[in-house]
């Protein structure tokens, strides 16, 4: 059943990305030239945004970051290389001039969804380096 789970065009992706476009931003998608096709690159804002679903990139603390059962040891060294690669991933977009926003999978549910994108919309053209809706949500601000 996991293997069915597609990497792009997913239901968070297109929430975002509507949202975006809805309030005027204009963007590429899956950018090969760079580290990791980040899944929505605002070259003009020297951004990229990486939607990363909860499960899969180990959103501690979410509801939806869960543990499977069965195969444990497996499901381990698989997540942990994810964190682990999205951490090089960032790396490299940092050092090539990227700022980069974290956008989880559950802040773009029900009602985070509004407020997500808001704080989104008002970090993309200011000057600070990161933004991490995880972050915002586990403040509570």
């Amino acid at each position: 059943m996991m293997a069915g789970i597609g990497g792009k065009n997913t239901k968070p992706e297109i929430i975002l990305r509507r949202a975006l476009h809805r309030a005027g931003f204009r963007f590429r998608l899956h950018a090969r030239e760079l580290p990791g096709k980040p899944d929505v690159v605002l070259p003009r804002y020297r951004v990229v945004i990486l939607v990363h679903g909860c499960f899969w990139h180990r959103h501690h603390g979410c509801h939806w970051c869960t543990d499977p059962a069965a195969n444990s040891e497996f499901w381990k060294s698989k997540f942990d290389r994810n964190v682990e690669r999205d951490a090089e991933i960032a790396g490299r977009l940092h050092e090539a001039g990227w700022r980069i926003a974290r956008v989880w999978e559950c802040g773009l549910r029900g009602s985070a969804e509004a407020r997500t994108i808001d704080d989104l919309l008002r970090w993309l053209p200011s000057a600070e380096r990161d933004f991490d809706s995880g972050l915002i949500r586990a403040r509570g601000s």
